[in-house]
């Protein structure tokens, strides 16, 4: 991954999107967590928190920035996915609001959720 990403100041993609990437997927330049102001961030998750729980495995002895970023992405990526999904059995309940039973019914309904049945207890 060696290009840079261009940050492109202002709004996201479309209406209730968050907070935007800039550039699109596989054009991350790693390490390149933040962007001059006003342009969004690549990473959402503080990368100095990701390192700190990267290192408090006694196994790691040393994380690359570029590692601490793919973290971090892949992070943000499953969280976005899962919430999407116990979203739909939220607003099967007639609720905007995620509650506990919506990932249980998530993990329990998606096959890629397999690997989490069993630890929300």
């Amino acid at each position: 991954m060696a290009a840079a990403a261009a940050a492109v100041p202002g709004p996201g993609p479309g209406p209730g999107s968050g907070p935007a990437e800039t550039a699109a997927p596989g054009e991350e330049a790693a390490g390149a967590g933040l962007q001059g102001p006003g342009s969004s961030r690549l990473a959402r998750l503080p990368l100095a928190r990701v390192k700190a729980l990267v290192k408090a495995d006694p196994d790691v002895t040393l994380a690359s920035q570029e590692a601490v970023f793919v973290l971090a992405r892949a992070t943000e990526l499953f969280v976005e996915t899962i919430a999407k999904d116990a979203y739909v059995y939220a607003q099967q309940g007639k609720r905007k609001t995620l509650q506990r039973k919506d990932l249980d019914n998530a993990i329990e309904a998606i096959d890629e959720f397999a690997f989490l049945e069993g630890t929300l207890d």
